[in-house]
């Protein structure tokens, strides 16, 4: 049995990354040496030095939406979360009891209704036309960077091979790669729409009672048959491992799909196509964490973030990487 307390630790808050480095590529990158359980200390530019012919790095080509907008009296805070049909969201809102079912609200100008209240709190809220997020919406940042959107997240809170609207969160280890070093590692994309779910706080002590919400994925016809050819596989980031693990079977087997996933990962699960990691410093008690350890052993992990903050890397969505090899 695990618990929710297993995965915790002290972060200073002066660790935490409120704003991007002025260059997307200059992070630092803890390297982790699983076999040797050795930790060493890089620089991001060195992680194409790390593949292996053969290798293949899977990255996920989703792009943050403006989905965080307000009703047009000011009163309730929106989430766009997924969208269901032309005009029908399922949104998150804040404060949620102002909302029940039959309640009416207007974003953007254009009014709506809500439908139905989800077992999680969530709404769903059937507008009478479209919402204009690009014009209405902003980028949805962590609340944990203490700060209000700022003009330079609507492109660093984005990597720069998003291409798939939809998601309310940036797929935050890719977030280091500039066009540069992209064009020296052999890739291929996949698409998971970064939901909240992702980022919902564990409030179980058993986490295996925590339920995770399900993401929507896609793998096409190219990035399939470039995983089964490849000899490794470079996760770029937790979404992508979840994508990869959640298809069933060896990489060998990999088939172009679409679909969706709730999957949990955890120690003390074992990746069947996911070989190296590349993937950001994450909240305590999180199930990025979780996931994290499961990869490469809680008790490795929890040691490397204690040298993380000993050597003051930059924490969480705009800090510092973590590479996880063999």
């Amino acid at each position: 049995m695990s618990l929710l307390s297993d995965y915790d630790y002290e972060l200073p808050r002066d660790l935490i990354a409120a704003h991007p480095l002025a260059e997307r590529s200059a992070s630092r990158m803890m390297v982790l040496h699983r076999a040797e359980q050795r930790v060493e200390h890089r620089a991001f530019t060195d992680f194409p030095t790390f593949l292996r012919p053969g290798d293949l790095a899977v990255l996920n080509d989703t792009k943050v939406i403006p989905a965080r907008a307000f009703s047009d009296d000011g009163r309730i805070e929106f989430l766009f979360l997924e969208q269901h049909g032309a005009h029908r969201w399922v949104c998150m809102a804040k404060p949620g009891r102002k909302l029940p079912v039959g309640a009416s609200t207007q974003v953007g100008g254009v009014a709506g209704v809500v439908e139905e209240v989800l077992p999680d709190g969530e709404r769903v809220i059937q507008f009478a036309a479209a919402v204009d997020l690009d014009r209405v919406g902003e980028l949805p940042i962590p609340p944990y960077l203490g700060r209000a959107v700022e003009a330079g997240d609507r492109e660093r809170y984005q990597t720069v091979y998003a291409r798939e609207p939809g998601a309310v969160a940036a797929p935050t280890a890719g977030l280091h790669f500039t066009p540069g070093i992209l064009a020296q590692v052999p890739h291929a994309f996949i698409t998971l729409h970064v939901g909240a779910g992702t980022f919902k706080s564990v409030h179980t002590e058993r986490i295996e009672d925590h339920a995770m919400h399900s993401e929507r994925f896609e793998i096409g016809e190219e990035a399939a048959g470039a995983i089964r050819a490849a000899e490794r596989i470079i996760a770029i980031g937790t979404t992508t491992a979840r994508v990869l693990e959640s298809c069933g079977g060896a990489r060998r087997e990999m088939e172009a799909q679409r679909g969706s996933t709730d999957i949990f990962i955890y120690p003390p699960y074992e990746f069947r196509a996911a070989d190296v990691l590349l993937t950001n410093f994450h909240l305590p008690k999180s199930t990025l964490l979780m996931l994290v350890s499961a990869f490469a052993g809680r008790e490795f992990v929890l040691e490397a973030y204690a040298e993380a903050i000993r050597e003051r890397y930059r924490f969480f969505s705009y800090g510092d990487c973590m590479l996880i090899l063999p």
